[in-house]
């Protein structure tokens, strides 16, 4: 896991096999943090005793939500390692603690066998995973965009979305699966352990893929250089880079949370509500390279600021025919409309927050925002959403929720600053 420059790192000729190593690493560790999401129910029965029916939900929401507060320390931590010593290490160090982790919480037994020691356990294996996955993005997305021609840096960083939508879709077939061919207690009881050790499984297979990678962070280049000052100069780009990653990490949530919502609020049994999950993935998996690639073509700003404001207008609209409409067909097709919307626009964020800030900053830099963004904002979507459903009885609130936060991203959107090479080099002259 050494640092030291290489004289064989290409970055700009990284062939798509090698960069497939990073966002399958990438897929892997989205794979198992979104399962706990999609078994949130089931989890919450076997982690958390109550009372009243049901109320194990909110406590494991809870600890979903646990997950995102050490974010922001493992992206100060393993971000900076990836802008020290180099981004392959970073990776390597992010996968190895989720794959731990995941182990960890597959292998906690239920309350009902050790008492309190379950959820605090459980506790423990989240604020692992979160401090993993807050050091994975920045030093991946760097990566990703050192590897790429500067021609092609929107579809390469758009591989990260996509593979994060692969595991979605991924963990829906797992959960769809299981949930036909097990009784709800057999899912209860190790059903959804059964799908996250998936995740355990393939963990050294990542491990391999991820050493052999060359290194991009010595590389010379225009934005290798560092530059004085730090972070500091940088501090209100990547302010208003985090408030529109917010956006679309509260859009992402409000949208994984649609298995939840199809089961505990429109009371669909369990196969069909995770077929939203199937959903969501197939359309995001299609769509998120092709806005990568519609904004190499037509620049970020204009890519990103279209979806996003038909999203604004699509969400309310679409939860009402969801909610009135009350079926699978109803479900499916609101969450593929919002899904492609936001596939289409979340890449161009991404990469537009990214690329404008130097090399020798930007693994932690945009492992921070995004951090931030997830911690402050995503993790508290899902938690927030259901308790606001029990306080008003209003099964709209996840499209209001959505709506809001979105309008104020897409404010956000509007002050980033052109990013596409050929853009803003037109805009210079």
């Amino acid at each position: 896991m050494s640092g030291a420059p290489t004289a064989d790192a290409r970055p700009a000729s990284l062939p798509l096999r090698r960069v497939a190593a990073v966002v399958v690493g990438n897929a892997l560790e989205f794979y198992d943090f979104l399962t706990y999401a999609f078994f949130a129910v089931q989890i919450g029965q076997c982690f958390f005793p109550a009372s009243t029916p049901g109320g194990q939900l909110l406590p494991s929401l809870a600890v979903f939500g646990a997950g995102f507060l050490t974010r922001p320390l493992g992206a100060v931590v393993i971000g900076g390692l990836a802008d020290r010593i180099g981004r392959r290490p970073a990776m390597l160090l992010s996968f190895t603690l989720m794959g731990v982790a995941i182990a960890g919480l597959v292998l906690t037994p239920p309350f009902r066998t050790i008492g309190v020691a379950a959820p605090i356990l459980v506790i423990a294996w989240r604020l692992l995973q979160g401090f993993a996955l807050g050091g994975e993005v920045g030093p991946t997305t760097a990566y990703l965009v050192e590897a790429a021609p500067p021609h092609r840096r929107g579809f390469y960083a758009s591989l990260q979305y996509m593979t994060q939508d692969l595991s979605v879709l991924a963990a829906g077939l797992v959960g769809v699966g299981l949930a036909d061919v097990l009784s709800p207690q057999a899912l209860t009881d190790w059903g959804w352990r059964a799908a996250m050790a998936v995740g355990v499984i393939v963990v050294p297979i990542g491990v391999a893929v991820r050493r052999n990678l060359p290194e991009t962070l010595f590389e010379t280049g225009p934005d290798a250089a560092p530059a004085p000052g730090g972070i500091g100069p940088h501090l209100p780009a990547i302010g208003i880079g985090l408030l529109a990653l917010a956006g679309a990490g509260i859009a992402n949530y409000t949208l994984d949370y649609l298995t939840t919502y199809a089961a505990t609020t429109l009371h669909m049994r369990a196969g069909l509500a995770l077929g939203a999950t199937v959903v969501l993935g197939v359309f995001g998996t299609l769509s998120d390279p092709v806005g990568g690639l519609l904004s190499d073509r037509f620049g970020r700003k204009r890519v990103m600021m279209i979806p996003w404001a038909m999203l604004c207008l699509a969400a309310i609209p679409t939860f009402v025919v969801i909610t009135r409409v009350h079926s699978a067909a109803a479900l499916y097709g609101g969450a593929a409309l919002l899904q492609v919307l936001l596939a289409l626009s979340a890449p161009a964020v991404l990469i537009a927050v990214t690329e404008t800030l130097p090399r020798h900053v930007r693994a932690g830099a945009v492992a921070l925002a995004y951090a931030l963004a997830l911690s402050v904002f995503g993790g508290a979507t899902q938690f927030m959403i259901r308790w606001l459903i029990q306080l008003t009885r209003d099964p709209l609130v996840p499209a209001y929720y959505l709506t809001g936060f979105a309008v104020l991203s897409l404010i956000a959107m509007a002050a980033l600053k052109e990013s596409a090479p050929a853009r803003a080099s037109a805009k210079r002259e």
